[in-house]
């Protein structure tokens, strides 16, 4: 597992857009269909990361904590699914039904996505506020697997708290950590 940070895209940057195959339903999702009345978080994440296992329960807590307040969740794979099977749309529909993903779990097979996102690690977090501007991107927290931090999603749950209270968002802003895109060659 290399380990790699995000690449921090710039604040203020207008969300992507992006209109990818949800692998449970077998529908398109898009960003406008995902979008909640306060802003959006964009995850990108894979099925055998070891940073993604290491967190994906609090993610879905987070999810469902804050879905309720008007933010809209949405997951991205972007793996190589070829030389990674364990990350192919049948092995995600698996996984988000068997831990009860409260999200769409998206296949980004072309990897423009993640490329329109800079997006560099699994996982990988971005939160847009109500105008489609980012105002975070980061790490969940500060716990890595082996560090004997507790998993507790302070750092997104402190800036989706952020945008409900119209508060400024952390100017020291953490990089995310984990497995690197498996690009395809």
């Amino acid at each position: 597992m290399a380990r790699t940070e995000s690449k921090m895209l710039p604040l203020g940057t207008k969300s992507p857009d992006f209109k990818l195959i949800d692998v449970v339903t077998n529908q398109f999702v898009s960003m406008s269909d995902v979008y909640g009345k306060h802003g959006l978080v964009v995850m990108f994440i894979c099925n055998h990361c070891p940073f993604v296992k290491h967190v994906i329960d609090e993610v879905i807590r987070t999810a469902n904590d804050y879905h309720v307040q008007g933010f809209g969740f949405v997951a991205i794979s972007s793996n190589d699914a070829k030389n990674y099977p364990q990350d192919s749309p049948k092995e995600m529909a698996i996984l988000a039904e068997k831990d009860h993903y409260p999200f769409p779990y998206l296949y980004d097979e072309t990897q423009e996505v993640a490329k329109a996102y800079d997006a560099a690690c699994t996982p990988d977090f971005y939160v847009f506020d109500d105008e489609q501007k980012l105002v975070y991107r980061g790490q969940l927290d500060n716990s890595r697997p082996g560090n004997s931090i507790q998993v507790t999603g302070r750092d997104l749950r402190e800036a989706l708290d952020n945008l409900l209270s119209n508060s400024p968002q952390r100017k020291d802003q953490k990089p995310s950590m984990g497995c690197n895109i498996k690009w395809k060659v």
